[in-house]
């Protein structure tokens, strides 16, 4: 009778992790596999070429944005005296799929960016053709992008919900798809770093989505929101850098810069316009929601009303009624104990 190999020599052929192969087995070869029997050729023959590639021209990124907005103001209201569909099936397949195909991408970028930035440093990494702008990475921008266009499908369950559409949620996803195509056009090889922190934003993002359609409750929500304002933090800290440095080697030499900067110049003033419009509006959300007055609640009865209170939901960042039922809540507590919101006594008319 045959006897079950010890636990050590299960570990010995386990792949090890290496530089090259961050995470033991080589990804690429494989989705090179997987990307050849949907394309009908291997990853490393992929070129981008603008009018040749789909989705590679201002036209068609503008016609379908166009074309979103259409659907998705006209679906609110054809669905406005109609009730509102369930669809938990298709919202569970819709994050989990997504979750997937960003952790999958998230995978693909850091083998293919680790052994750069370990070798030959991050400013070779965001600034030089080489470092950033290499044809598989190349491979991984172009997918990153067309995954812009799956996730607009959030907002046509939003309206198929009758879920308010807020303005931060309708600006953000238009312009996510535009942000992508400008850098995809013009060559930035500092795209990696916005793109793989909002790629890992969104394995965690789609995730709790996910968990939350399946009745799960789950207490980190709120740092879905953080993690989204420190992503565009650390975004916005790159790409100016990488923009000054371009436009200072180029156009002011005698300025402090670290050199040259590969990337065209509607794609720097794109990023960093479309970026800081997403810090600017991610913080406004966040305090609106998580704290009202600018000050968390203190005392007994505060945390006592907070905990038995239900905790806004990070997707209220797409329909924004989180704001808005914070503000009822208080002002029915307050009504209903003789104190107006602002904080003042009332009297009654006995009185």
């Amino acid at each position: 009778m045959a006897t079950a190999p010890p636990p050590s020599a299960l570990l010995e052929n386990l792949p090890v992790p290496t530089l090259d192969r961050p995470f033991g087995i080589h990804l690429w070869p494989i989705f090179s596999k997987a990307f050849e029997s949907i394309a009908g050729y291997p990853a490393e023959d992929f070129r981008f070429q603008p009018g040749v590639t789909p989705m590679s021209t201002l036209k068609e990124t503008g016609i379908f944005i166009v074309i979103y907005y259409t659907i998705i103001f006209g679906g609110r209201e054809l669905m406005r005296n109609r009730e509102p569909f369930k669809l938990r099936t298709l919202f569970l397949i819709h994050n989990f799929y997504l979750t997937a195909i960003s952790g999958i991408l998230l995978a693909l970028f850091i083998e293919q960016l680790l052994p750069t930035v370990v070798r030959h440093g991050v400013f070779h990494a965001i600034c030089h053709a080489e470092g950033g702008w290499t044809q598989p990475l190349v491979v991984l921008y172009y997918l990153n992008y067309l995954t812009k266009y799956l996730e607009l499908l959030d907002t046509c369950f939003l309206f198929l919900k009758k879920k308010p559409l807020t303005f931060l949620h309708c600006y953000h996803h238009g312009a996510t798809a535009l942000l992508c195509y400008t850098q995809l056009i013009g060559s930035t090889a500092v795209s990696w770093v916005p793109i793989t922190l909002n790629l890992t934003v969104h394995v965690v993002m789609y995730w709790y989505y996910f968990q939350s359609a399946r009745g799960i409750k789950i207490w980190w929500k709120e740092w879905i929101t953080r993690l989204q304002i420190i992503q565009f933090v650390i975004d916005l800290g790159f790409v100016y850098f990488a923009s000054w440095t371009y436009f200072a080697s180029t156009y002011w030499p005698w300025l402090p810069n670290a050199g040259k900067c590969a990337g065209e110049e509607f794609a720097a003033f794109c990023g960093i316009a479309i970026l800081s419009s997403y810090l600017f509006l991610f913080i406004s959300f966040y305090f609106a929601t998580y704290r009202k007055d600018g000050k968390r609640p203190s005392g007994r009865k505060s945390l006592r009303r907070m905990s038995q209170a239900p905790l806004p939901d990070p997707s209220d960042i797409i329909h924004g009624k989180a704001a808005t039922s914070i503000l009822n809540s208080s002002n029915g507590e307050a009504k209903a104990s003789g104190v107006k919101a602002n904080g003042t006594s009332t009297r009654s008319r006995r009185a």
